[in-house]
């Protein structure tokens, strides 16, 4: 098999990009930082109808393709190449990371001191929206956000036989020539700084976490030397994975990720208040199902409370950015299925993962809170949401053995995210690939490398938040891609399934 060769204009304008735009960020991050943040509730408020909508637009467009004549169609030869299980495993590992582990506690928190629908806070109707908030933004409509890239990708891979994992490749089908020059060029270059962006968010999120919970075990204090130890950790982790490959590392280690994410999540619903959490999510669930049309429309453009733009524009925006990247990863470990099971299989296990969570971990936050059992909003304010996370744990049975479980439940679920990651970054800035073909192992080790180098300079001096506001405000122009990505899809489907049925038709005429 021909050795795989990497786009040298994509890799170096990529490389080139993402160093010069950290350093400007980081290095101007006093001037930068509220100009960003600016930008970013300028976009959040101002373009909040085109998310909403364009949310709402990809779930319809996939029921479609659900039920429509083009859901049967293969995506590839052959049988699957990797059991359902681990497939799902990897889909849901690749999305969600360390965040869904601190949003899950902390989420309903936020929304039972900041309601949504000026209702008012801390109070009993608060607590009934609480949850149903975090089941909605982890739900159905934020995994629609990453089905529609990966139909598309998966289409042009393993359908079409462009062998590139190229978002640019992907949307030839709107593009034309274009997807080959420089339009297509800047399109990859902009999801590799989205991918990096997100990364920088999760990297964000979890750092502090993890760091909090290992100071608590060993008595530590929190120091810029115990976050650079623990990315070094992660360092080590996700390159060793990304190195052994799909097969070898990711899916292994993403299997073993849902076995322990199952188990904790098992844990706190027998060790908490098991029938509060159940009869809470029960309702949580029928609350959200009952006004989703409200939730998924949301805008607050008479009370301009700023509820549905500081968390579901917000999520949207975060969630567009990273999409080409899960797209790209999701459709690569996807063949053999139909479209009909790939998109029902992200929307529904994406979903039901999270649900999941928020159900044990917010319901029994939310029980703490309720009964007077810890006062998380006090500590919130007080220390902040991993000082929170900390406490939460604590209040377990058993909790030293909880806390160390979850510090190998972060480590493992951030570094099945940044080993996925790794392994599309290094694919879009390859050539091409074809079927069973991985991206070269020293330019994953070196996009590992590139990210952990990136990591650490950012904690150093504080630029972790910068990187991560202009990740979202990358996701304006991905709301382009989205529309290049189905327009794609339809006009491929359009064209093959017209020809599938005058060679039908010809056979018939023929026998006839």
């Amino acid at each position: 098999m021909d050795k795989v060769k990497i786009d040298p204009v994509v890799f170096w304008s990529s490389l080139i990009v993402i160093v010069v735009a950290t350093l400007l960020l980081v290095v101007n991050r006093e001037t930068a930082e509220p100009v960003l943040s600016s930008l970013m509730s300028d976009i959040t408020f101002k373009l909040d109808w085109a998310f909403q909508l364009l949310t709402v637009g990809l779930f319809i467009v996939l029921i479609w393709l659900i039920f429509g004549r083009y859901g049967k169609i293969k995506l590839g030869e052959g049988k699957p190449e990797f059991s359902s299980f681990s497939w799902g495993a990897m889909l849901f590992c690749a999305g969600m990371g360390t965040s869904i582990m601190f949003w899950s506690i902390m989420e309903p928190i936020y929304y039972y001191i900041g309601p949504p629908f000026g209702i008012e806070a801390n109070s009993n109707e608060a607590a009934e929206w609480a949850v149903t908030y975090g089941l909605f933004h982890w739900g159905i409509s934020a995994w629609s956000l990453y089905a529609l890239p990966t139909v598309t990708i998966a289409y042009s891979f393993f359908v079409k036989k462009q062998h590139s994992l190229k978002i640019s490749t992907a949307c030839r089908g709107a593009l034309g020539k274009y997807a080959d020059g420089w339009v297509g060029k800047i399109i990859d270059i902009l999801v590799i700084w989205s991918l990096v962006g997100g990364l920088g968010t999760s990297l964000g999120l979890g750092v502090p976490m993890i760091s909090a919970v290992i100071g608590e075990i060993f008595g530590m204090e929190q120091s810029l030397g115990l976050s650079i130890i623990i990315i070094l950790i992660w360092t080590v982790i996700y390159c060793s994975s990304a190195y052994l490959g799909l097969y070898k590392g990711i899916r292994k280690l993403s299997d073993i990720n849902v076995y322990l994410a199952l188990a904790l999540a098992l844990f706190v619903l027998i060790a908490g208040p098991t029938l509060f959490i159940l009869s809470y999510f029960t309702n949580s669930l029928g609350l959200m199902l009952q006004n989703i049309v409200q939730m998924s429309f949301y805008t607050d453009p008479i009370n301009k409370g700023g509820f549905p733009q500081a968390w579901t524009v917000f999520y949207w925006a975060w969630f567009a950015a990273t999409a080409p990247f899960m797209g790209l990863f999701v459709a690569r470990i996807s063949k053999g299925r139909t479209i009909r099971e790939l998109i029902s299989s992200v929307l529904l296990w994406g979903s039901l993962g999270s649900w999941l969570y928020f159900a044990v971990f917010g319901g029994y936050s939310m029980h703490l809170q309720l009964n007077d059992i810890l006062p998380i909003t006090q500590i919130l304010d007080a220390e902040g949401g991993p000082a929170v996370v900390v406490e939460v744990l604590k209040t377990l049975p058993i909790s030293t053995v909880v806390l160390i479980f979850f510090v190998i439940l972060g480590f493992i679920f951030l570094a099945t995210s940044l080993d996925s990651a790794t392994y599309i970054l290094s694919a879009i800035a390859t050539k091409e690939l074809k079927d069973g073909q991985e991206p070269a192992r020293w330019h994953r080790l070196l996009w590992g490398a590139i990210l952990a180098v990136m990591a650490i300079a950012l904690l150093m001096i504080g630029g972790l938040n910068v990187i991560q506001t202009s990740s979202v405000i990358v996701s304006v122009p991905v709301i382009i891609i989205y529309i290049l990505l189905t327009v794609s899809l339809l006009r491929w489907l359009k064209q093959d399934h017209k020809q599938v049925s005058a060679t039908d038709k010809d056979l018939e005429e023929k026998a006839g």
